[in-house]
């Protein structure tokens, strides 16, 4: 089993204990969000950071809200979504939009779901490669949403393919991460 695997595992079970009724609307007050218009985001399952109360809230102010949709090769692309339930569908443990993808150049920033996140901004995901893949080369602000206790002091391997974070937030505070030269 690799390093990042056991990490995954060890944050996993570390996570099952926490409490799961926090919010990150906060990040909404943030300079980012105000010349914005279109947030990919996405909608949470089991222990991540819940984002449903989140993704209400941007579609109340009147954002362009985006879900990302898993491609068969485990690539993402981001699809407009209206907020209802009824516009999306179960894809193993995810929900995800039904509905046209738009070009990843219309996001302004992206809510990226995130299991730890080191001090320089480099985030452990679910281990499939996806988002790093889909925000690569994107020109959107971007921000992990993590619980208290999540950004790590301890080393993490980051490898070349890793795409470093804008920012990170818990439900109490966000840190930005200078930019990667």
């Amino acid at each position: 089993m690799d390093i990042k695997q056991k990490l995954r595992d060890r944050y996993r079970s570390e996570r099952s204990l926490k409490d799961h009724v926090e919010s990150w609307i906060h990040i909404l007050n943030s300079t980012e969000f105000i010349s914005a218009k279109t947030i990919a985001t996405y909608h949470s399952y089991n222990e991540e950071p819940q984002t449903q109360d989140l993704n209400a809230q941007l579609i109340a102010r009147g954002f362009s809200v985006a879900l990302p949709r898993v491609l068969k090769d485990h690539d993402l692309e981001w699809v407009l979504w209206d907020g209802s339930k009824e516009s999306l569908r179960k894809s193993g443990k995810i929900m995800e939009p039904i509905g046209v993808a738009i070009s990843p150049s219309e996001l302004d920033i992206v809510i990226v779901p995130s299991l730890h996140v080191n001090q320089d901004g480099y985030r452990l995901g679910q281990g499939g490669g996806s988002y790093d893949r889909a925000l690569k080369g994107l020109n959107a602000w971007t921000i992990g949403l993590i619980y208290a206790g999540e950004l790590t002091p301890e080393p993490m391997p980051v490898e070349p393919h890793d795409v470093k974070l804008s920012a990170v937030a818990t439900p109490d505070l966000i840190i930005r991460f200078p930019k990667a030269n």
